[in-house]
């Protein structure tokens, strides 16, 4: 039987205000419901590690994931630590993703050297899994070397590990290594078809996960104004991936995104009904329900809400679980 976190929809903490609300925020979640409350990483924005360990700490049942944090800015041997510590709080709740993060931030702007990110990725897996696991480790990689290291505490059981890809090569890497695949923002029902069959072949258990941008109001138009920015902006950052052609939006479509994002202009006034519909949940709670069941039908296990950031955002969720918990039961 699949974990709740794999099975039920669940909602991304972010945001600038998170520091002094997530503990609010993930009681709201659990309280609604929801079966997973994600931290995204973003830099320079709060970190995940102590924004996590505060929902963790105010919630019993609701499952907390890290999506995602890279092994650059934090050694695979310190991820060990921190994910054992967070699971010694929320025992059997934790599940970590992790991703390579991009250049900019890491090397460009860190000034960390940003080398082999699918070798990274594949190396800090392995680390991380064994030290949690409890084994004294050395490793000698292309890209993380570690000699004689042993966690002082291992917590119980395991910890799933998910990959934030989104590339051929790296779906294909975590249908080797991980435990599924937390898709990006942007993500279409296309996309998650992709990801099943390239990343999941084979593998009945593999969970598969999506950030999805949702906005559930009776004023349909008012919910799908309050998704534009955001498309805007991923389009923009995302312009010419894969992720978008599966979607059908070609460096073309999404050139204009890019420009403005470039530009620091806004860019939201480009966002059509279209756009919407192919990449986020938006609209009255008849139309999400529509939308989300064509997600479940895509093979997607669980939607992750990012969930509008005006107004109170304990209501969204509640809005969002009143919606989407009863449609995602209802397609199995």
């Amino acid at each position: 039987m699949r974990a709740r976190w794999a099975a039920s929809p669940g909602v991304a903490l972010m945001g600038p205000d998170a520091p002094s609300h997530v503990g609010a925020w993930a009681r709201a979640a659990e309280r609604a419901g929801l079966g997973s409350a994600w931290i995204i990483e973003d830099y320079f924005h709060p970190g995940a590690y102590a924004l996590a360990a505060a929902a963790a700490a105010v919630t019993e049942r609701l499952a907390i994931g890290l999506g995602v944090v890279n092994p650059y800015t934090r050694h695979p041997a310190l991820l060990a630590m921190e994910t054992a510590a967070l699971a010694g709080i929320a025992p059997g709740r934790v599940v970590l993703g992790l991703g390579s993060s991009n250049r900019r931030w890491i090397e460009a702007q860190m000034g960390i050297p940003f080398k082999a990110p699918l070798g990274g990725l594949r190396e800090s897996v392995g680390i991380v899994r064994r030290l949690l696991a409890g084994e004294r480790v050395t490793a000698r990689g292309e890209v993380f070397a570690l000699d004689d290291v042993e966690l002082d505490w291992r917590p119980p059981g395991t910890v799933p590990v998910l990959l934030g890809v989104k590339g051929p090569r790296a779906l294909r890497l975590a249908g080797e290594i991980a435990d599924g695949v937390l898709c990006s923002v942007l993500a279409s029902p296309e996309h998650v078809r992709r990801v099943r069959q390239t990343a999941g072949a084979g593998r009945p258990d593999f969970a598969v996960l999506a950030y999805v941008a949702v906005a559930i109001d009776e004023d349909g138009a008012r919910a799908r104004a309050s998704v534009r920015p955001l498309l805007a902006r991923y389009l923009g950052a995302l312009h010419g991936q894969s992720i978008l052609l599966d979607a059908g939006l070609g460096p073309d479509r999404t050139r204009p995104f890019r420009e403005a994002l470039g530009r620091g202009a806004r860019a939201a006034d480009l966002v059509d009904d279209a756009i919407i519909d192919a990449l986020a949940v938006a609209g009255t709670p008849e139309h999400c329900r529509r939308q989300l069941a064509r997600w479940a039908a895509a093979g997607l296990d669980a939607p992750i809400a990012v969930l509008p950031s005006e107004g109170d955002l304990t209501e969204h969720i509640a809005r969002y679980a009143e919606t989407a918990g009863p449609a995602w039961k209802e397609q199995g």
